[in-house]
């Protein structure tokens, strides 16, 4: 680093703003949400989401309650505009989501962009231009005017293309990007000849989105960015002002909140923070925050795991353990002081009383999460110890959720016993509970095949012995393990998969683990299976969690 930064980096010229009114406003109401998950979260990502992948995850935004989803950027590639046709032709979106797609202010990918949407019920098309000087002077070689002219040209477009699918209910988005980096004059000067092109009214507005597509500087100037464009915008009642906050300096989260307190209306995200470079503002993290004042966000976290699974495993990107709300560790108190407080604040909580559980800023039954990890403060404390003695041993690295369930196990055990657990009582504990049950159903042998048609679908065969009798089921499905789970026939799903490989000794064994829930199980239960076959491990993780739990 260098010892006098300010020779090569300059510091942000704070705003001239006289008698700014944002620090002075309290946020009462959520704002508009718009998901950028399929969209910027997904270029973002080493390997982009498939099809089948963006599909879910617009399943899972819609049963939140996203009602504006950016989708996709269609003239970006040919999966990407096969994903909004995809969505169209097969009727998938509810009648109360809008979907959006982005394009450039450039004439061929404008009219790809409209083709994409042919057949939609509701849309928003999002307009952008890079506009800061930076951009300007080095990438477009234009000036001021050059860059207005483009971005005018570009929205002249947009009423032309729409009349000629009057069917659908239009809306039409500008993005100058690299807003914060902008002139403000200039700024202002460009939305209002876009928004002179379109003409919005109170009835239909347009949306204005002033993004922080690279955070330059601290929150409060932005909240006076987005003061000053609220101020001095044309047709302030015809536009909805949208802020995209990323999230260079860590501080997305105060921007987009104090942007709402300066006139912002909408809030464009991903959940979990999703996004290029440091990410998006998190729209989770944003929701909870109004949710622990007392404001119902729009959007539905009450299984905030599933929703952390999902977004795991179509991103293939792990959540910290420490991120805000649903990170794994949030609700687990380490430290002594801090587990007997919160013991002690559970013990005079009243279910319908003011929440005042110290260290708990919610209760964690409002997300689906279990009070197993702060109720139980005791056996916490010893999960990473029983952890360390597995992996140091028995080369057993456990997954973070299935230490707690087994740390829950131990402390039991060590309750019943009162006496300390070495690493060999500790092996015997998890082989009895995790691979050594094997009723109802056991393990015989198996029989994997894929299907003729070569399209990937596999068949599985499975002999089982159950209640003394050797039967045998079989399945379909996009490989052994969704193939064996609907063999079995039962109402489980698969929230985990995890597979590793195990040496001990001379032997090299395969290790699976899996994590199941349904309806006939409270929460979710884990199963584990060893094997030098991966395929057999995994079906014994899976005969290991059902057999765990018809005994719970």
């Amino acid at each position: 680093m260098l010892k006098n930064p300010a020779i090569k980096y300059r510091p942000f010229a704070p705003i001239n703003l006289s008698e700014r009114t944002w620090p002075n406003q309290t946020i009462t109401h959520p704002p508009i949400w718009l998901s950028t998950d399929l969209r910027d979260g997904n270029q973002a990502l080493i390997e982009p989401m498939n099809i089948q992948q963006k599909l879910r995850l617009f399943q899972l935004l819609v049963s939140i309650g996203c009602k504006e989803i950016e989708v996709a950027f269609p003239s970006a590639s040919q999966t990407e505009f096969d994903f909004v046709r995809c969505l169209i032709e097969q009727e998938l979106i509810p009648d109360d989501v809008t979907i959006q797609v982005l394009t450039p202010a450039r004439e061929e990918l404008i009219r790809r962009t409209f083709a994409a949407l042919k057949g939609a019920k509701r849309a928003i098309v999002h307009l952008y231009n890079a506009v800061s000087p930076v951009f300007r002077r080095i990438v477009f070689g234009l000036d001021r005017q050059g860059t207005i002219n483009l971005a005018v040209n570009a929205a002249k477009l947009f009423p032309e293309l729409a009349a000629e699918q009057p069917d659908i209910n239009w809306q039409f988005e500008y993005s100058p990007e690299i807003f914060t980096a902008t002139e403000l004059d200039f700024a202002q000067e460009i939305c209002n000849a876009v928004l002179d092109v379109w003409q919005p009214t109170p009835q239909q507005k347009a949306i204005i989105n002033l993004p922080a597509s690279v955070e330059v500087a601290t929150p409060n100037i932005f909240a006076d960015q987005i003061e000053w464009m609220h101020r001095n915008l044309t047709r302030r009642d015809s536009v909805i002002i949208s802020v995209h906050p990323h999230n260079d300096r860590g501080c997305a989260i105060a921007a987009a909140e104090l942007a709402q307190m300066a006139g912002a209306e909408r809030v464009e995200g991903c959940l979990f923070g999703n996004g290029e470079r440091t990410g998006n503002v998190d729209l989770v993290t944003l929701a909870m925050n109004l949710y622990t004042q007392g404001i119902h966000p729009g959007l539905d976290f009450s299984n905030i795991n599933e929703v952390a699974r999902i977004i795991e495993d179509c991103t293939q990107l792990p959540i910290h353990p420490r991120h805000p709300y649903v990170g794994d560790l949030v609700f687990t108190a380490f430290s002594g002081s801090h587990q007997d407080a919160i013991k002690k604040g559970f013990a005079v909580q009243k279910p319908d009383a003011v929440w005042e559980v110290p260290y708990l800023p919610i209760d964690p039954a409002d997300v689906g999460r279990s009070y197993e990890s702060v109720v139980r403060v005791n056996s916490q404390s010893g999960k990473g110890g029983i952890a360390f003695l597995l992996e140091r041993d028995y080369d057993l690295v456990l997954p973070r959720r299935l230490q707690i369930e087994f740390s829950q196990i131990v402390q039991k055990a060590m309750d019943a016993s009162g006496k300390e657990m070495s690493s060999a009582d500790i092996w015997q504990l998890f082989e009895q509970e995790y691979l050594l049950i094997c009723t109802p159903l056991k393990y015989m042998t198996h029989h994997l095949s894929e299907t003729e048609d070569y399209s990937g679908v596999q068949n599985i065969a499975v002999r089982l012995q159950q209640d003394g009798k050797i039967i045998t089921v079989q399945g379909q499905g996009n490989g052994p393990i969704d193939a064996f789970v609907k063999a079995l026939g039962l109402d489980i799903q698969i929230h985990h998969y995890e597979e590793r490989s195990r040496n001990v000794g001379s032997n090299a064994d395969a290790i699976a683990y899996v994590e199941i829930a349904g309806d006939f199980i409270q929460g979710t239960l884990h199963g584990v299976g060893i094997h030098a076959n991966i395929v057999t491990a995994s079906i014994l993780a899976i005969l290991s969690a059902v057999n765990r739990a018809s005994k719970s």
